[in-house]
């Protein structure tokens, strides 16, 4: 009788450990999908500033733009919420002092990025990106010094970024790459 006993005396123990570990398990699955939340969005509008590469008119731009994302696919990477988006819009940017010859050009660059977005914490996600530029270019003119600018082309785009999210639909966005640089706020 000992030995049945003792067999019936676990049974309470092991019931109690199956139900701690599920109600453990169903506090982390709702805490996952608090956090899920933030890459089930239906669209993202950047407006930001823009800072242009040095090499492209021999100083460095400065400008503004617009920016929109809109999510294809909504997933996670073990248990970071990860989505992929498409992202375009349009910047504008000015270059002054053409190589030090005193004119100036200034560029309208539409991006096109397939953009990839982690949550990797509660009030921080990254993400990466690359795509093309499609630009156009205007300028003065330019004194025996200073070449004109190309006024039509494609650059390819390569950046990586974060957002600080600020509420829920509402984050500070920052990317770095070429050909360059933003920071602005993305409402979702």
């Amino acid at each position: 009788m000992t030995i049945r006993a003792r067999n019936f005396a676990s049974v309470p123990a092991i019931a109690a450990a199956f139900l701690s570990l599920t109600a453990v398990s169903s506090s982390a699955t709702a805490q996952e999908v608090v956090v899920r939340e933030r890459v089930y969005y239906p669209i993202e509008i950047e407006p930001h500033f823009s800072f242009g590469e040095g090499n492209v008119y021999g100083a460095t731009g400065f400008g503004g733009g617009l920016r929109i994302g809109i999510p294809l696919a909504v997933g996670h990477v073990g248990r970071v919420a990860d989505n992929i988006a498409i992202s375009f819009g349009a910047d504008l940017l000015h270059y002054e002092n053409c190589y030090g010859a005193g004119c100036g050009a200034n560029y309208l660059m539409l991006p096109v990025a397939a953009q990839w977005n982690l949550l990797v914490a509660r009030r921080f996600s990254l993400l990466l990106e690359g795509g093309a530029y499609v630009y156009n270019g205007w300028y003065g003119t330019c004194g025996p010094n200073c070449a004109g600018p190309s006024s039509f082309g494609v650059l390819p785009t390569v950046a990586v970024g974060g957002r600080v999210h600020l509420h829920d639909n509402v984050a500070f966005l920052f990317r770095v790459g070429y050909p360059m640089i933003t920071a602005g706020v993305s409402f979702f």
